[in-house]
């Protein structure tokens, strides 16, 4: 069974001619942007190869010529796909580490043990450092005996360490989501030395999901950003689409401290090494009619076109061949002769996306309409991560298809527990037990439960997880609220399903791996239900960790059922909306809502009351709540339609359509 369906999602497929060019002269042509040498390969498997040569041809050059190679080794997850890589070219005798000198760049927390479980140092050896022929002697990492009051001196005597080996020849290490490089996170200059930092939030929450931990500590040690540029050679790593933000700013953007990675604009041999979704905001994938002529498609036409159209302030239908011409998009003129021709072509293509009718308009012309007619009414499974995230994404769209006659499903993945806070839970206690107790059945079984969950809230430190009793309670409170808002929505109570999977439910924090044990409850309910429209989500930018093996869950599902006779009646779309929006270029049905629709799926998002008035995960660009930033969304993509000259609405959700085939290959 493939349980990692989600990373071979391709949109479409990017031209090698932009990420590997023939020639050395092309090359200088779709980088003139770029300010760090970069790799881009399409997956991150070629990445993490590709740099694990590199890193074996580093250790033999400097073994031939002083005899070792000094190394800095980072402990996220795209550089342990690296080390993965050098196992693999060391049992297969490429490579050797008899002469390598390691150093562990960051270690969490302040005095960890070796073989602590959220050590870096233990994850460097359990993934790497251990199955090759490094010795023991030659790993060094931060002293065990680290305090706040002596930290500073530890490390700056590490520095001393590091010094006396010759300084390090090699650092390894990955490009973080919000651009630093080990923990240098935001604010870090390029001055700035080991020391002990604060993790924020996000960062903690990546910990906790990468070590599989049931909380990170506050605060780690690392290498700074002044320890990395002083090295021979940096080779750093970053792998998806979370990661595009951070991979533009540091190869095209300013040097900031704002992103500590830009800093490797001033290093004088690093290579960063980027799969396609991470290089997805540069220059050459996004924009390549900026570096050089372009093999057009639909998608980049569009892409271009949308471009042009901002770029001018022109709705789509105004655009004249002298804006072609300025912009640097002249070679399409002279493939369809004119602007214009270029112009109906896009501004038909990206109207035709729009519809009313998400499940398909009865009795119609469905050959420009993103869904078909018939059959009508179907049945419709959408899947949600948490109880609220279709709501959030697609709310209005599943009242367009109860309102429409179809028969609506949502399915509940997980129960969403971790995202109720302890405050909501104390609140829904004392409402039962008040209730409870003028009623007369406020009994001792209920009253121990309820103690044991106020004097775990009570003595648990922030990280923790809850004890079980308290997430099963908070996890009915979430679900009760989604089943309210399907209601809202005109979606039958027993329509709405609650699965519970096994990756969620039985780890701490809802951190579980996906197994066979979640996609057969996913199976069942698709056999039983034979839907003619899935809609999952593919919002996998999640801090919180749920959405990618919950996407990947129903992708399993769906490509062990594949041949069975009724899904070849099924669509499939996907959906985003609280962590992120598709790009127009990619749209292929959007959903209109006018002004009091748009009302309906504002009211139907307040049903979720645990979650309205928090925002763990606040973007320190914007301040708004996560659910209202989700309906910006829906407004601004309605926005965008409108400045293209198509009709103007109030906000829009909008899909694109999954294809099973994608992923035939073993």
């Amino acid at each position: 069974m493939k349980f990692d369906l989600s990373s071979h999602i391709k949109l479409e497929q990017v031209s090698k001619r932009y990420y590997k060019p023939e020639s050395e002269m092309e090359l200088i042509s779709l980088t003139r942007y770029e300010k760090v040498p970069t790799c881009v390969v399409e997956t991150s498997q070629e990445g993490a190869h590709w740099a694990a040569q590199e890193i074996a041809m580093t250790i033999e050059q400097c073994v031939r010529e002083k005899g070792r190679c000094v190394m800095g080794l980072g402990a996220g997850r795209c550089a342990m796909d690296v080390y993965g890589e050098l196992v693999k070219l060391y049992f297969a005798d490429k490579v050797s580490f008899t002469n390598v000198i390691v150093f562990n760049m960051t270690e969490l927390g302040l005095g960890v043990p070796i073989d602590d479980g959220q050590s870096t140092l233990k994850r460097l050896s359990d993934g790497f450092l251990n199955k090759v022929d490094i010795a023991p002697e030659n790993v060094h990492t931060f002293s065990t005996d680290a305090t706040k009051e002596n930290v500073f001196k530890l490390c700056k005597a590490y520095e001393t360490e590091i010094d006396e080996y010759g300084g390090l020849d090699l650092v390894v290490c990955e490009l973080t989501k919000n651009g630093g490089l080990a923990f240098n996170e935001a604010g870090s200059t390029s001055m700035s030395a080991c020391r002990l930092v604060s993790l924020t939030g996000e960062t903690r929450t990546r910990i906790a999901d990468s070590y599989q931990c049931e909380r990170s500590p506050k605060t780690a040690v690392t290498l700074g950003i002044s320890n990395i540029l002083n090295a021979r050679r940096v080779i750093s790593t970053a792998w998806g689409e979370g990661s595009a933000k951070a991979v533009f700013n540091t190869i095209e953007g300013k040097i900031t401290d704002q992103y500590p990675a830009s800093f490797l604009q001033l290093h004088h041999n690093v290579q960063l090494v980027i799969d396609l979704e991470a290089a997805s905001a540069l220059t050459r994938i996004n924009y390549p009619w900026k570096v050089t002529s372009c093999e057009w498609n639909r998608t980049l036409l569009r892409r271009a076109l949308v471009w042009l159209s901002e770029q001018t302030a022109k709705p789509i239908l105004k655009l004249t061949n002298k804006d072609y011409n300025d912009y640097g998009l002249s070679e399409l003129v002279a493939v369809y002769g004119s602007g214009y021709n270029v112009n109906i072509q896009i501004f038909n293509d990206i109207q035709h996306t729009i519809t009313g009718w998400p499940g398909g308009k009865p009795k119609a012309d469905d050959t420009h309409r993103p869904e078909r007619a018939e059959p009508y009414p179907k049945r419709i499974l959408a899947f949600s991560p948490h109880p609220d995230d279709v709501i959030l994404a697609m709310g209005g769209t599943l009242r367009r298809l109860a309102e429409q006659g179809h028969e609506v499903h949502v399915a509940f993945q997980t129960s969403g527990d971790v995202m109720v806070s302890d405050e909501d839970l104390k609140r829904y206690m004392m409402v039962a037990a008040h209730v409870a107790q003028r009623n007369g059945y406020y009994h001792d079984s209920q009253r121990e439960v309820f103690e044991k969950i106020l004097k775990s809230l009570t003595s648990k430190n922030p990280g923790d997880p809850d004890v079980d009793e308290a997430r099963a309670y908070k996890g009915e409170i979430f679900v009760c609220e989604g089943i309210t808002s399907c209601n809202y929505l005109g979606i039958k109570e027993e329509n709405v399903h609650e699965l519970s999977l096994p990756f969620y439910v039985n780890t701490p924090n809802g951190k579980g791996r996906i197994s066979d044990a979640d996609v057969q409850p996913v199976k069942e309910l698709i056999e039983r239900i034979q839907p003619h429209q899935i809609f999952f989500a593919d919002d996998l930018s999640d801090p919180y960790g749920t959405h990618e093996p919950a996407a990947n869950v129903v992708l399993a599902a769906i490509d062990e059922l594949k041949d069975e006779p009724y899904m070849h009646q099924c669509r499939v779309w996907m959906y985003r909306g609280l962590w992120g929006e598709w790009d127009i270029d990619h749209i292929e049905m959007a959903v209109p809502m006018s002004p009091e629709e748009f009302q309906y799926k504002r009211d139907a998002i307040l049903k979720h009351q645990s979650q309205v008035h928090d925002a763990p995960f606040i973007d320190p660009d914007d301040e708004d709540l996560n659910w209202q930033r989700s309906l910006r969304r829906n407004q601004e993509t309605a926005a965008l339609y409108s400045r293209l000259g198509l009709a103007s609405y109030e906000a829009m959700e909008t899909f694109i359509q999954y294809h099973p085939r994608y992923f035939d290959e073993d």
